[in-house]
């Protein structure tokens, strides 16, 4: 399937739903920093292409706490496969850095895509610069609202966003203990954020995992930032899943191992959590830049379509104020 224009119809119904992978064949390429490259990023990063000639939109997806960018290859094919460009920076070496300076290096890096990305691409395969979104998980979910919020310095002031989506977003380890920039306001609809945007939250998120504090806390996890949007707004909760169980099984390494053991999983094949994740970010993609409905719709509609249990029922509240 080739890809869209900006005024074409992106999908058929022919297209595989959101919640599979779609018909697009993908490749990964990787970039580092470089003095003697002028087209080199600020940051490595890594970027999940269809290989299939077009224009796609770019997606900028921010890592979690700690993590690394190619846990979540599983996720950014299965959205690239859908058509669209994913380029997910590593923000952290050894030890994270400030919060800060991980948001104002995202800004860094959205301006070398917007300058230089195309020198990275497959052949005949382009950036469809109408159309940029912002997705994160976990801490890097709150660097996607940072930036979204216009905390990044080093941002070009005139970049435009098309749509944000925080995956089970943390503000910091309690209500007491945020990150830098701290955003959450705790007063309803505060967020100036004038885009589409949609939370994806984890029932076992705020559960502790033995002696484990909670990966994702009450009140700067999911429900505070979903609170705190305007419409148009979407909330969708894996009621039976874990933090980190959108992330690819058998991690390498210590951080991989970290990964798997300091949060409360699920019990259920992390595999089906990938498909709602990458299917979530696919539908709501849709709907945010080409207004398609009909897949949100049947979620909404619907819930049992997830590949995952949805508790509470998921929402989508319009900017006209109704819920569809």
């Amino acid at each position: 399937m080739a890809a869209m224009d900006d005024n074409e119809t992106f999908f058929s119904a022919a297209t595989p739903v959101a919640f599979e992978r779609g018909s697009l064949p993908t490749t990964v390429i990787t970039a580092d920093p470089s003095k003697t490259d002028s087209t080199a990023p600020p940051k490595p990063v890594r970027i999940t292409s269809p290989t299939v000639a077009g224009s796609y939109p770019v997606v900028l997806f921010f890592h979690g706490f700690y993590l690394r960018n190619y846990f979540y290859s599983d996720v950014l094919n299965h959205v690239a496969s859908h058509g669209y460009i994913l380029v997910a920076p590593q923000l952290c070496k050894i030890l994270p850095p400030g919060g800060q300076v991980e948001v104002d290096d995202a800004g860094k890096v959205i301006n070398w895509a917007s300058e230089n990305l195309k020198a990275h691409l497959p052949n005949s395969v382009n950036a469809n610069g109408k159309y940029t979104a912002l997705v994160g998980h976990s801490r890097g979910g709150k660097t996607a609202f940072a930036v979204a919020l216009g905390h990044a310095a080093t941002l070009d002031t005139s970049f435009k966003f098309s749509a944000l989506i925080g995956i089970d977003p943390v503000a910091g380890i309690s209500k007491c203990m945020r990150t830098d920039p701290e955003i959450l306001t705790y007063k309803p609809e505060s967020f100036e954020i004038d885009i589409p945007v949609a939370v994806v939250g984890t029932g076992l998120g705020p559960k502790s995992n033995g002696m484990m504090p909670p990966c994702a806390p009450a009140e700067v996890n999911h429900e505070e930032f979903y609170k705190e949007c305007k419409a148009t707004k979407g909330h969708f909760v894996a009621a039976d899943y874990g933090h980190m169980d959108m992330l690819d099984d058998d991690l390498p390494g210590f951080v991989g191992f970290m990964a798997g053991c300091m949060c409360k999983n699920g019990k259920r094949k992390k595999s089906e959590m990938r498909r709602f994740v990458g299917g979530i970010v696919v539908a709501f993609l849709r709907y945010s830049l080409w207004g398609h409905k009909s897949e949100i719709r049947e979620i909404l509609k619907d819930p049992s379509a997830s590949p995952v249990t949805l508790d509470p029922l998921p929402e989508l509240e319009e900017a006209s104020g109704y819920f569809v």
